[in-house]
């Protein structure tokens, strides 16, 4: 556009710095969340704890066997904008309770819709191969039908966004505030 002179960044600004800020205070913020919701509890067994954060970083399997770290770990993906693949895994692990063949072909479609085809809401990152494999399945969908895709999204996770999670200021805030309230008592 004629007239218009692009203005250099301000060399003062500092993505690396304010993605930490923000990142750690979204831990903080989800450590006051995670508190008020799972500490408010009477019974000491429900209590978010560091023994079980601290095993979150065992596997994928033991984070999301958490109900506390599957909730963690989506309020991690959110704050990246990459949640479309936990949900896609959980809506998946839903899907495969239906047993009523009617309620299996609507949501086989509506899954294909929000995650599977092409430029869909919340596309996941899968192969043609396999996204053209649902597409048939669906159209006489079996509890299975999504499985291959539901394999290569875990996969994605396990490889990409787990990693980056346990690295993260969230995460890693999460650990040092139980830590310090184990200290004192």
């Amino acid at each position: 556009m004629p007239g218009l002179i692009p203005q250099p960044l301000p060399t003062d600004v500092n993505m690396d710095q304010d993605d930490f800020r923000r990142n750690k205070t979204l831990g903080k913020n989800l450590m006051c969340r995670l508190k008020c919701m799972f500490t408010s509890s009477s019974a000491p067994e429900s209590r978010l704890s560091l023994e079980d954060t601290q095993q979150w970083s065992q596997s994928l399997e033991r984070l999301l066997g958490s109900k506390y770290g599957m909730a963690t770990f989506r309020t991690f993906l959110k704050s990246e904008f990459s949640d479309e693949n936990i949900e896609f895994w959980l809506t998946c692990e839903d899907y495969k309770k239906i047993t009523s063949s009617h309620k299996m072909s609507s949501k086989a479609r509506k899954i294909f819709e929000q995650f599977v085809e092409a430029e869909s809401p919340k596309e996941i990152n899968i192969d043609y191969h396999t996204r053209e494999e649902i597409k048939r399945n669906v159209r006489s969908p079996t509890a299975e039908c999504f499985d291959e895709a539901q394999k290569i999204v875990f996969g994605l996770m396990e490889r990409d966004s787990y990693p980056r999670f346990l690295r993260s200021e969230m995460y890693k805030t999460l650990l040092e505030s139980l830590a310090a309230d184990d200290a004192r008592g």
